[in-house]
């Protein structure tokens, strides 16, 4: 398909009645199809255990997108294009009558046999349904068939293998669409821009250039009613196995032959093949967790992890991670990536920091002056920019040198309009542009660094909570940074002078 084209395609959506389904597919769907992204020649069947008319499924999906403040003319057009099939996931006789529903939709629609199937539910059905779609004809299509899946894509190296497996019995490498939404924000795809469409950055994008970088993802939010599956997954699965990981990666590859999916895809994995593996007793030196206890956060008390809903009141499940990650290539040799994530912080923040190394001489010294390093930061959420910090002398300040700050932001005129990250990788599946999706061998090897240090943390004892909801996490992460002579950037608003 040509990239300018509209995309027509019939979309199968198993958990239709789920929680992804009404806050992110529905209204990211009708953002597509208002802004004329969408040929007419597209449908959607809900495929859920619930028992639902047509009819009552289209004023769910009209409902969902008004409550995403979205309040179009044309959302009772949008809505008829839905259809309900209720589903059991292992009854092939229930495959065959949604078979003939999308043969029929197929034909009306004009879809041209295109098909995307999204496994928006529990990630223990996932192989089972891949099987049931090859088995009972489902994907015995003319045109393309797309298997988007969330993650978790299992929950250590094996059970991913064996996932994997399943999938690719149905589908080949190429038709599997595994979503990290991290990929779809408009800051992580802009990575890529600043650092190989500048002149200024890419020459400096090196460990001579380059002291540390420093990745962060804090939440003030804590595991709410996710309980029972956040006691299975942790921080560490939840956030550094995929989210973290991509965006070090995006960070630290070599710049591609081209800027299509498979050469970017390719520089990604060659990072991940050289981040240096932390094994045993080296995961306590290079790695923190921790664990939310009680606190306040916005003037109001909160209660710790153990008191969560479906969490076990000794739980060892950490809620925060912090890391030293080590690339070693040519480029990146000696340079630290520091990474940290955790829920109930005191602020919630995306960010990157890129650290330059001092200029080798202090002119500034005699006025007894420490002049502030220069900082890239890449804003990610909640607020969208970069903002580069220099020193500079200010009217009147004879040669003191200032810290000051050159901002974009993507608010205002420029970002009325960003689209949501799950716009934007419906619309790439829908074009078949995988470079914002996970292959494979990233997986494979996120998830082969990640069980090192998940099977020592099973094997030690720990001392929980370590750290007060409302605050930066546990002392023990600023002291992973004081050990190479840096310190953490504050989660929040960057102000290099009270630094």
């Amino acid at each position: 398909m040509k990239h300018n084209e509209k995309p027509s395609a019939l979309i199968m959506i198993f958990g239709a009645t789920g929680d992804l389904a009404n806050r992110k597919l529905f209204p990211s769907l009708y953002r597509l199809f208002e802004k004329g992204n969408l040929s007419e020649n597209f449908a959607v069947i809900g495929v859920g255990r619930r028992s639902l008319s047509n009819e009552q499924f289209q004023e769910n999906v009209k409902n969902s997108v008004q409550s995403a403040t979205l309040n179009g003319t044309n959302i009772n057009e949008f809505a008829s294009h839905f259809y309900y099939h209720s589903h059991d996931v292992t009854d092939s006789d229930s495959y065959g009558v949604l078979r003939d529903m999308a043969s029929q939709l197929d034909e009306q629609y004009q879809t041209k046999g295109n098909r995307i199937f999204y496994l928006a539910m529990a990630p223990e059905f996932f192989g089972s349904i891949a099987i049931h779609l090859n088995e009972d004809g489902l994907t015995n299509v003319k045109g393309f068939k797309r298997l988007v899946i969330e993650k978790p894509f299992g929950h250590d190296l094996q059970s991913a293998k064996e996932l994997n497996n399943q999938i690719r019995t149905a589908f080949s490498e190429d038709e599997i669409y595994r979503i990290d939404h991290y990929l779809g924000k408009e800051m992580v795809r802009n990575i890529e821009v600043i650092r190989f469409a500048n002149a200024i950055f890419e020459p400096l994008w090196n460990n001579r250039y380059i002291s540390n970088i420093q990745v962060t993802s804090s939440e003030t939010l804590g595991v709410e009613e996710r309980g029972r599956y956040y006691e299975n997954s942790g921080a560490l699965r939840d956030m550094v196995q995929n989210h973290m990981l991509q965006m070090v990666a995006l960070l630290a590859m070599e710049p591609p032959i081209k800027l299509n999916t498979e050469e970017i895809r390719s520089e990604k994995v060659k990072v991940l093949r050289a981040m240096r593996a932390i094994k045993d007793d080296k995961v306590d030196k290079y790695f923190v967790r921790g664990q939310y206890g009680e606190g306040m956060l916005n003037g109001q008390k909160v209660s710790a992890y153990r008191d969560e809903q479906m969490v076990n009141p000794q739980s060892n499940t950490e809620t925060f991670v912090a890391g030293k990650l080590l690339i070693d290539n040519f480029r990146w040799a000696g340079v630290p990536f520091y990474i940290r994530t955790g829920k109930r912080m005191k602020s919630k923040s995306t960010k990157i920091v890129i650290q330059f190394k001092d200029i080798p001489m202090n002119l500034y010294y005699k006025t007894g002056q420490t002049l502030n390093p220069n900082l890239l930061v890449i804003h990610i959420q909640p607020e969208e920019g970069i903002t580069l910090h220099l020193n500079a002398q200010k009217t009147g300040n004879h040669m003191n040198a200032t810290p000051v700050k050159l901002s974009y932001a993507n608010t205002g005129i420029d970002g009325i309009n960003t689209p949501e990250a799950y716009e934007k990788l419906l619309y790439d599946c829908m074009q078949g542009d995988a470079t914002n999706f996970t292959h494979w061998d990233e997986v494979a090897l996120s998830w082969n660094f990640v069980d090192n240090i998940s099977q020592h943390w099973q094997k030690t004892q720990t001392h929980f909570p370590n750290y007060e909801s409302g605050s930066a996490g546990p002392k023990d992460s600023d002291v992973l940074l004081a050990r190479d002579g840096f310190f953490w950037w504050p989660i929040g608003d960057l102000e290099v002078e009270n630094c």
